[in-house]
C-alpha cells in the first residue's frame, strides 16, 4: 500500500520555479513562435487580408505551392549515430562569399506593404545574422537604402527584364556601382502568373480604402497606423504606380526574352550572375553552357505556372549532372530548418527563404526577421546533429530518402 505524507516546503521549492513574466507584448508574442507555420499564424491575425493573401498565396488552385511543400514533407532522414555533434558548423562559401548559413533571404516585392518596416528589416536582420540579402526589383526600398541598411554584408540584387532595356540596365548599373555582389536574372515571369487571391481582394498597390478593406482594418489598427503614419509606399526602383498589381507585372514583363538576352545581361554585369526559375534540367544545362556562375530551381514559389515542377523533386537530376560545373540553389517550399537541411543533403549548395522569412515581418518587423532566421538556424542546427553531422560538407545524398507521392506515368512517346 502506497504510504502517503504532506510534503514539506523544501519538497515543493525545486519545482515552484516561476517564469519571470515578459511584459512587452510584441516581445512574448515572438517568443512563442516555436515554428515559421507559428510565425504565419500570427501573420495571419496581424495583417490585412489582401496583402496577407498576397504573400501567402500562389497562382490559380494553389497546387503548385502545395506539392512543393509536401515534397518536403515527404522526406525520411536516414541518421548516423555515435558521431561527436557536440560542435556543428553551418557555415559554407557561395558565389564567392561566406554565409553564416546555408540559406538567405530571397527577393521579394511589395515587403512594405507586408509590414512597414519592409526590406530595412530584411536587409538588417541579414546583416546581423551573416546571410545575404536579395532585393528585389519590385521592393519597395532602393538599391542604395538596402545598401546603406546593409553596408558591410552581401547584398544580391533580382532584375526582372523589361520591355524596356534602358531601364532595366540602369538598375542594374545601379546595383554594380552600389556593390551588390550578385545579380539573380528571373526567367519565369514572361506573364503575370493568376493569382485568384489578389484578383478576388482587389489588391492594389497602394491598398485602397474601400468599405471591405475598411473593414477588414477594424481589427488591426496598428497595420493602418503604420501604413498611413509613414512614407507613402512605393516602389524605390520604379516610377508610382496606380492600379492592380497584374495590371503592373503585365506592362513591366517582357515575353520576348531569349537566351541572347541573359547573354547581353551577363556581358555588362560585373559580378556573380544567376539564372533565377530553372524549372527543368535542359534549362539548366543550357544556362551553365552560357557561361552563368549559378541556378536557382524555383517555380517562383507557385506564383507563376500552377502544376509546375517541383523544383525539391528536380533538385538530384541538376545536381548529378551539372553539380560541378555551377552554384545550385533551390527555392520554393521551405518551411523549416529540416528543408533546408534535406535540400542540401540532396544536392543544393545553398537555398533562400521567401515567405518564411515574410511571415516573421508580417508578425513583428525587424524582431519578427530575427526570430524567424533563429528559428530555422535552430533547426537546421538540431536535424545536422541528429543526423550525426558537424558540417554542412559532410551532408550527403545518403541522408534522405525522397518518398514520391506524383510518380510520372510513361510518356506515350
Amino acid at each position: 500500500m502506497v504510504q502517503r505524507r504532506f510534503p514539506s516546503a523544501r519538497d515543493l521549492a525545486p519545482l515552484m520555479q516561476f517564469k519571470k513574466p515578459e511584459l512587452n507584448a510584441a516581445r512574448r508574442r515572438l517568443d512563442a513562435a516555436l515554428t515559421i507555420e507559428d510565425l504565419r499564424r500570427i501573420a495571419r491575425r496581424r495583417t490585412p487580408k489582401a496583402a496577407f493573401d498576397y504573400t501567402d498565396g500562389a497562382a490559380e488552385a494553389e497546387i503548385s505551392l502545395a506539392r512543393a511543400r509536401q515534397a518536403f514533407e515527404d522526406v525520411e532522414f536516414q541518421p548516423a549515430i555515435l558521431r561527436d555533434v557536440s560542435a556543428v558548423d553551418t557555415s559554407l562559401e557561395v558565389l564567392g562569399g561566406v554565409s553564416s548559413l546555408p540559406f538567405g533571404i530571397a527577393p521579394t516585392g511589395f515587403t512594405r506593404m507586408m509590414q512597414t518596416e519592409g526590406e530595412q528589416a530584411g536587409a538588417t536582420a541579414a546583416a546581423a545574422a551573416g546571410i545575404p540579402f536579395s532585393l528585389s526589383t519590385m521592393g519597395t526600398a532602393s538599391i542604395e537604402d538596402v545598401r546603406a541598411a546593409n553596408p558591410a554584408g552581401r547584398n544580391w540584387f533580382q532584375l526582372y527584364m523589361w520591355k524596356d532595356r534602358d531601364r532595366s540596365m540602369a538598375l542594374v548599373e545601379r546595383a554594380a556601382k552600389a556593390g551588390f555582389d550578385t545579380l539573380l536574372v528571373t526567367v519565369d515571369v514572361p506573364v503575370a502568373g493568376a493569382r485568384l487571391r489578389d484578383r478576388r481582394n482587389g489588391m492594389t498597390i497602394p491598398p485602397a480604402l474601400t468599405l471591405k478593406t475598411v473593414a477588414d482594418a477594424l481589427p488591426r489598427p496598428w497595420w493602418w497606423f503604420d501604413f498611413l503614419t509613414t512614407e507613402p509606399l512605393a516602389f524605390a526602383s520604379l516610377d508610382r504606380w496606380s492600379g492592380t498589381v497584374a495590371e503592373l507585372l503585365d506592362t513591366m514583363f517582357d515575353p520576348t526574352v531569349t537566351y541572347d538576352d541573359l547573354a547581353w545581361i551577363k556581358g555588362q554585369w560585373p559580378g556573380k550572375l544567376v539564372v533565377k526559375g530553372i524549372q527543368t534540367l535542359h534549362d539548366a544545362r543550357k544556362a551553365v553552357d552560357l557561361g552563368v556562375d549559378g541556378v536557382v530551381l524555383s517555380n517562383h514559389g507557385g506564383r507563376q505556372l500552377d502544376r509546375a515542377p517541383i523544383p525539391f523533386h528536380l533538385l538530384p537530376a541538376v545536381a548529378r549532372d551539372l553539380g560541378n560545373d555551377t552554384t545550385i540553389i533551390l527555392d520554393t517550399g521551405i518551411m523549416s530548418g529540416a528543408d533546408i537541411v534535406a535540400a542540401l543533403a540532396c544536392g543544393a549548395d545553398f537555398t533562400l527563404i521567401g515567405r518564411a522569412y515574410l511571415y516573421g515581418l508580417m508578425a513583428g518587423g525587424r524582431p519578427g526577421v530575427d526570430r524567424a532566421i533563429t528559428i530555422l538556424r535552430e533547426q537546421v542546427e538540431r536535424t545536422m546533429r541528429l543526423l550525426g553531422v558537424t558540417s554542412i560538407g559532410e551532408l550527403t545524398p545518403d541522408h534522405v530518402t525522397q518518398l514520391i507521392r506524383l510518380v510520372p506515368r510513361p510518356s506515350a512517346s
